[in-house]
């Protein structure tokens, strides 16, 4: 007897694919699996036998096409770049027109805008979905940012507001509980169709980008409480778990609670004590950076977290340097109980400020890429299942929902009032850092963006004078209409003479 065709299928069983093809499977729909090494693909078939919607494992990609209802909808999560376009290379043959191929991996949008393009010439359909939340957010909820034409949104649909994360309808908290085999029922997707092409590759570049700020952010107020308040990581634990229960409630701020009361199983020493200080990053923070520069968009916190990763890679030059480079001990009097308070104010106006970022990126990337970015829905979806997930990202939703076209977070009176009752600590612990010699550099940087976001005047009448002076590049003038272009014909600059 031949087996029902599937409703989906997925190629590409490492953690994420095998998490997500169960987290389908929980939903009740039938997924056929593939896998380029076949016992991969046999042993998660036999470790996971009872499902509601059911698992078929394949062994040839020509059986997998063939076991698809049409249009026929597969979902590739394979290493970004070379290996998806390979697996895509593999598909073509076997596919026919209307079919729509998922790429779930964190591909570059412009990869995801080549790729949609040169599908679509041949009559099929591709969708560059985000899929954000980790394994256990693939596996039990993730947030999901698919772009494409809508026809394809809408065939896709059920299945991905079903698997996706679920928040309270109310207070756009997220809902938990869900179990192999028990999925949450009810709540609000955090799934929305984001926009054409590659749309929703890009939000999820972004939301990358806000998180490497996030994290680097978290990081400084850790040095802070270390460095300056002597505090140890158990007790900066507390500290941190005691944030989560108000306006800094989110994933990160939680992990990190649990991370530093953490005691290593080897030494019971606190887990980050021996963890070598060096860190990682798979690229999309460097993307959202570069992404900034090249449309000419302010993003100089999530720059500076990416930097902060490279200062962090040169561990060998640093132990060096600290040999030889000087600067001040660090020491701290005063109230420790409201240096800890001014901490958590400067990391949340930080925050603010990065996410202010991120979205104005969003922003002038729908401008140039001739989208149409919904950032109210775009604010709902970051609410869970992402690494990002937090509790403000509902003031957020409720910010666009004031105002679709909201130029900037800062200017919402929300957030305005936030940085109001909080700016003046946040100044502060830059104060106590920079006079510590503690590096912060996220801290200062939101705090340099929020002033030079804020004046009215900026120094750069200066620069232009510099740029007309060396290279005739012009300026305009304060008394003249915008767009009407002078220059000085400059003196040689005069040199001192040299004495023979």
């Amino acid at each position: 007897m031949s087996q029902p065709l599937s409703d989906i299928g997925l190629a590409g069983l490492a953690v994420m694919g095998q998490n997500l093809a169960l987290n389908i499977a929980d939903h009740g729909f039938r997924i056929s699996v593939y896998n380029r090494t076949t016992e991969t693909m046999e042993k998660f078939i036999a470790e996971n036998p009872n499902t509601p919607g059911g698992l078929q494992g394949e062994a040839t990609l020509e059986g997998f096409v063939k076991s698809l209802k049409r249009p026929r909808k597969v979902i590739i999560l394979v290493k970004a770049g070379a290996g998806t376009d390979a697996v895509i290379d593999s598909l073509v043959p076997l596919l026919e027109p209307d079919d729509i191929i998922i790429d779930g991996g964190n591909a570059n949008w412009n990869d995801t805008i080549r790729r949609e393009r040169a599908l679509k010439a041949k009559g099929f359909r591709f969708v560059g979905s985000g899929v954000s939340g980790g394994e256990e957010g693939a596996r039990f909820g993730p947030s999901l940012m698919p772009g494409g034409d809508v026809s394809s949104w809408k065939e896709i649909e059920p299945i991905w507001t079903a698997i996706a994360a679920k928040v309270d309808a109310e207070t756009g908290k997220p809902l938990s509980g869900a179990a192999p085999g028990k999925p949450i029922v009810g709540g609000v997707p955090c799934a929305t169709y984001i926009g054409p092409d590659g749309a929703g590759h890009y939000v999820k570049m972004v939301h990358n980008g806000i998180e490497y700020g996030d994290m680097q952010m978290i990081c400084e107020a850790y040095a802070l409480m270390t460095g300056v308040l002597g505090m140890s990581a158990p007790e900066a634990g507390k500290i941190f778990a005691e944030w989560n229960k108000g306006v800094l409630d989110s994933f990160l701020i939680e992990i990190t609670a649990e991370i530093l009361q953490q005691k290593d199983p080897m030494t019971g020493k606190p887990f980050v004590d021996i963890v070598l200080d060096t860190a990682g990053q798979k690229g999309t923070g460097k993307w959202t950076s570069v992404s900034a520069l090249d449309l000419g968009v302010p993003a100089p916190t999530v720059a500076e977290a990416v930097f902060a990763r490279y200062l962090s890679s040169v561990k060998a030059e640093r132990v060096a340097a600290s040999k030889v480079l000087t600067g001040p001990t660090p020491s701290f009097t005063g109230d420790k109980d409201g240096f800890v308070q001014a901490i958590h104010d400067a990391l949340y106006c930080s925050k603010i400020c990065a996410y202010a970022q991120g979205f104005q990126l969003m922003s002038a990337a729908q401008g140039e890429y001739h989208w149409k970015l919904p950032f109210g829905e775009i604010a709902k979806i970051f609410r869970g299942g992402c690494i990002i997930r937090a509790r403000f990202l509902q003031k957020i939703t409720e910010a666009y929902q004031r105002d679709a076209e909201l130029q900037n977070l800062l200017l919402d009176p929300y957030f305005k009032s936030e940085i109001d009752r909080c700016q003046a600590n946040w100044r502060h612990v830059i104060g106590v850092a920079a006079a510590n010699g503690i590096a912060a550099p996220t801290f200062y940087s939101a705090l340099a963006y929020y002033d030079g976001y804020r004046s009215e005047r900026l120094p750069a009448n200066l620069l232009q004078g510099q740029r007309d002076f060396f290279g005739a590049h012009t300026y305009e003038r304060t008394d003249q209409p915008r767009g009407k272009f002078y220059h000085i014909d400059w003196p040689e600059p005069t040199r001192p003479q040299l004495e023979m």
